[in-house]
């Protein structure tokens, strides 16, 4: 059953190692805990990308605890907003969730400097979807 906190998003993408953990970090820091925020891999890494580390910690946001979990379908079930970003068709599907698929590039392997823009993007969509959230959640 989806959480009592205002809503929760899970954050799908194949590794959890780069982009859903930058997205979930920035929900976390936008949302506090008015949004529940969740992530997962489908085939994930043995840890978060150094490089979206460092890319997070250049704008005050500590993602550098988190461990890449592996995608389940009660993970999925338990969130109202599942926002894929390159996982393919490996995420369950369940009636009265929002699914939204953000086509990114993928971090891996990359530097900071190319990670820079994806974090960015990410932040931008963050932002978006929290006011979306907060909008239809509203009193």
């Amino acid at each position: 059953m989806p959480s009592t906190s205002a809503a929760s998003v899970l954050f799908v993408c194949v590794h959890n190692a780069g982009r859903s953990q930058m997205a979930a970090g920035f929900l976390s820091h936008l949302a506090g805990d008015r949004v529940e925020a969740r992530s997962a891999g489908s085939l994930p890494a043995g840890q978060v990308n150094p490089a979206a580390v460092e890319a997070m910690r250049e704008v005050g946001i500590d993602i550098s605890a988190e461990q890449p979990k592996v995608l389940t379908t009660e993970t999925v079930e338990a969130s109202d907003y599942v926002i894929t970003m390159g996982c393919g068709d490996t995420c369950p599907v369940f009636p009265g969730r929002t699914y939204l698929d953000w086509p990114l590039d993928d971090p891996a392997g990359q530097g900071v400097e190319a990670v820079r823009p994806i974090r960015d993007e990410i932040r931008a969509r963050v932002e978006t979807l929290v006011a979306e959230i907060d909008a239809r959640h509203a009193p």
